[in-house]
């Protein structure tokens, strides 16, 4: 009997645990360990939301099962947000679906829609879903060299040329994660055309689409033509600070919308019917509490970036989303990602998320996501400071 199932065989081991492990060591042990690792929000849910949980949470009649569809009332206030945001036109009925967080829809819709043999266009590197979640479809992935936009699109060409069987659909994340990386309206309508041209689905993730320090980021649904072959997964974790509500979206072309609520009609019954009614309130509410959050994230972009610089080690600045990608410091980038992480949270009792769980073209680099205080990021550079100037002169003697 083999010991492993298939599925589980296709995965390789959780990169991000590692460093896991060695933080929930090092705090057992009562160090203080700076945690610039998990893109996990510190900041509240503002309270007009939490308000109407419970107010909502409060009715008998809304404690039985919900609807996978989502509510009525939540798929309109998406709608409405769409045509706010990007004056884009969605129907509540059929274009429009309530996920348990992006992070689900995107993995029931590779279930949906990638059958074993499938060939799925993904940029190296990514979100580890934007692979994985279609691997455990028994997709084949192809992996796209994309440290910019620039790049993934350039070799998406050579991509399918080599591709066999052609693929089925391509992956596109803007802002991106773990790069930051942004782009503008004419990126997605190179994309559409291409798609459209080979004929293959887009995945667009927008999750950090709220998150942003200059140019809001645009849809890919503002494209002419892009509810052709497109659909778009985002959620409500960063932009309203409710990451453990596990509430998000798919929007976009119909057949795809109705491929996933296909799927989830058996696998979930929707999100608890409160929380649905809250995020609806959210939606449809005042918008000053993320423009609020928007600049706690701006200033704590500029403290990383600067006092880090500061400290010795570069951090370009993100023009969006709540990450820095950042090239590990020389001395150790022959080492690889993981083990500068290990040795930066052992040393220096700063966790960083390692650029090799995002693909192996991430491996030169590190994700560092804003969800420290600005005073908890000026620790964390001191004590890089002190981490990069003792390897210094460990190298200097050495020589």
């Amino acid at each position: 009997m083999r010991l492993e199932f298939h599925k589980i065989r296709r995965l390789p081991p959780y990169v991000f645990e590692q460093v896991n492990r060695q933080k929930a060591a090092l705090r057992a042990s009562g160090a203080d360990v700076i945690d610039l690792g998990m893109g996990n929000p510190d900041l509240p849910t503002p309270p007009h939301i939490v308000e109407k949980l419970c107010e909502t949470a409060r009715k008998p009649s809304v404690h039985g099962y919900s609807a996978s569809r989502g509510i009525p009332g939540l798929r309109r206030a998406l709608c409405a947000y769409y045509k706010r945001r990007f004056d884009v036109d969605l129907s509540p009925d059929n274009e429009v679906i309530v996920t348990l967080g992006s992070k689900e829809g995107f993995a029931n819709l590779a279930q949906a829609i990638a059958a074993p043999g499938d060939v799925i266009l993904v940029p190296n590197p990514s979100y580890p879903l934007h692979s994985f979640g279609f691997i455990m479809a028994g997709a084949t992935i192809r992996s796209v060299q994309a440290h910019s936009p620039e790049e993934y699109l350039s070799n998406l060409g050579r991509a399918i040329r080599h591709s066999v069987p052609p693929p089925t659909a391509m992956v596109l994340c803007y802002p991106a994660n773990p790069t930051a990386q942004t782009v503008d309206l004419d990126f997605y309508k190179e994309a559409v055309a291409f798609a459209k041209k080979h004929e293959i689905w887009i995945l667009s993730d927008l999750a950090y689409t709220e998150i942003y320090f200059d140019e809001p980021p645009p849809s890919i649904l503002q494209v002419e033509g892009a509810k052709d072959i497109a659909v778009e997964v985002t959620s409500m974790s960063k932009s309203y600070a409710m990451a453990g509500w596990r509430i998000g979206f798919a929007a976009g072309n119909e057949r795809l919308i109705s491929a996933l609520a296909r799927v989830k009609s058996y696998l979930d019954y929707g999100a608890f019917t409160p929380i649905q009614v809250a995020a609806a309130a959210a939606l449809n509410g005042p918008q000053d509490c993320v423009d609020e959050m928007r600049e706690i994230y701006r200033s704590r972009r500029n403290v990383l970036v600067d006092s880090f610089t500061r400290a010795g080690w570069e951090i370009p600045s993100p023009k969006a989303s709540m990450f820095a990608w950042a090239r590990i410091p020389e001395m150790f980038r022959d080492a690889g990602s993981l083990e500068f992480c290990i040795k930066l949270i052992t040393e220096a009792h700063v966790a960083v998320a390692p650029g090799a769980g995002f693909g192996e073209h991430g491996d030169e680099y590190v994700r560092l996501a804003l969800v420290e205080n600005e005073q908890r990021i000026r620790q964390a550079a001191r004590n890089v400071r002190k981490f990069l100037e003792s390897h210094n002169a460990a190298k200097t003697a050495a020589e």
